[in-house]
């Protein structure tokens, strides 16, 4: 074990610190930083990411936080709950862009009743500072305003950690967007591996344990385990929580995948209404004329427990059909996803099998 800054100093040896080691197989998990929106004055002034933002010692009166993805969200809505007065900007015309419009704008409704102010189409142009105060100036529509606050907090995403490795001096390929790599997690140079928040569109914890496994069983073993076998959930920890797993119907529409969506909504589930968590949805999306599930979005406030038992559906090949037959205990917010199943269930008793059956009952009363 070896401590120290390493860096590559061939396509097979790497030095650490006064120490050069050769190689057969390597790995890169550097991981990720905070993403630096470049806003004149932002620096000068001073802010905060969601990694530096827990040394603060108590809760800043007037916040403003940047950025309207899942990362935003969660900020914005904690530090409301702590007491402070948050205003979340936004550039884009709405926030976490990526997830369906409905939970979206549930978990809207949600900050909006807390109390956070949010401004979409707005851009924060420049930021200065007086004193232990900050100003913001926001632009919306060709007009700036200009708002005081404590702190500020970015949450525009994050960048992966290649800056100083090497990369070139082992013929590692990469961009802005991570290190490049084939399905087997393999780089441009077939001895070196990446995994994790380097090389991976979704920088989840979670994923980057999935692909680290990956290369292992590759790289000392000699598997053939593909990235594009795995089947990743997500999850944004707002409340109520939105999960997602798989396709979104546009996404499934754009593969030219007829899609078919079964809704249950939380008000429906008895525990849900008992817990006082009425808000949100459960959405299975299947392949229209079968029970193949192409995907999931859970709004609640377990989603992100909820959402795995679709996950597995979907790894383990089962269908829609199957969730109907898992048995819940009651009462249990889960429950929700075995009554989406009953939905698709019902679709199948065809008229036809209704008049097969009521004949059935009938001569079966003889």
């Amino acid at each position: 074990l070896y401590f120290g800054a390493a860096r590559f100093a061939g396509p097979d040896t790497v030095t650490v610190e006064e120490s050069t080691l050769h190689f057969k197989k390597a790995l890169i998990a550097t991981g990720a930083h905070p993403a630096f929106p470049a806003i004149p004055g932002l620096v000068e002034a001073g802010y905060l990411s969601n990694e530096t933002m827990f040394d603060l010692t108590q809760c800043p009166p007037r916040l403003l936080v940047i950025g309207g993805g899942p990362l935003g969200c969660e900020t914005a809505q904690a530090f409301c709950m702590l007491g402070a007065k948050v205003i979340l900007a936004q550039s884009d015309p709405m926030f976490l862009p990526g997830e369906e419009r409905d939970a979206a704008q549930i978990l809207s409704d949600a900050l909006a009743r807390e109390g956070v102010e949010v401004r979409l189409n707005t851009e924060v142009v420049a930021v200065r500072s007086e004193g232990a105060t900050k100003f913001a100036d926001l632009m919306r529509d060709g007009d700036t305003t200009t708002i005081s606050v404590d702190e500020i907090i970015t949450g525009v995403g994050r960048s992966p950690n290649v800056d100083g490795l090497g990369l070139e001096e082992a013929d590692v390929a990469y961009d802005a967007d991570g290190i490049k790599v084939d399905d087997y997690l393999r780089t441009s140079n077939p001895h070196i591996y990446a995994a994790g928040d380097v090389c991976l569109e979704y920088k989840f914890t979670h994923t980057a344990e999935a692909t680290a496994r990956i290369v292992v069983r590759n790289a000392l073993f000699r598997g053939r385990e593909r990235l594009s076998d795995l089947v990743v959930p997500w999850c944004t920890y707002t409340d109520p929580e939105i999960a997602h797993v798989g396709l979104y119907p546009l996404e499934a529409r754009r593969n030219g995948i007829p899609v078919k969506t079964y809704t249950i909504l939380m008000h429906d589930v008895a525990r849900a209404v008992m817990d006082g968590e009425e808000e949100g949805f459960v959405k299975i999306h299947v392949r229209e004329g079968s029970d193949r599930i192409l995907g999931a979005t859970v709004v609640a406030s377990h989603a992100g427990e909820m959402i795995n038992a679709v996950t597995l559906a979907i790894r383990s090949g089962m269908g829609l059909h199957a969730l109907a037959d898992v048995i819940h205990p009651f009462p249990t917010q889960a429950q929700g996803i075995k009554m989406a199943g009953d939905a698709y269930r019902r679709t199948r008793l065809t008229s036809l099998r209704r008049r097969l059956a009521a004949h059935w009952l009938a001569w079966s009363r003889r």
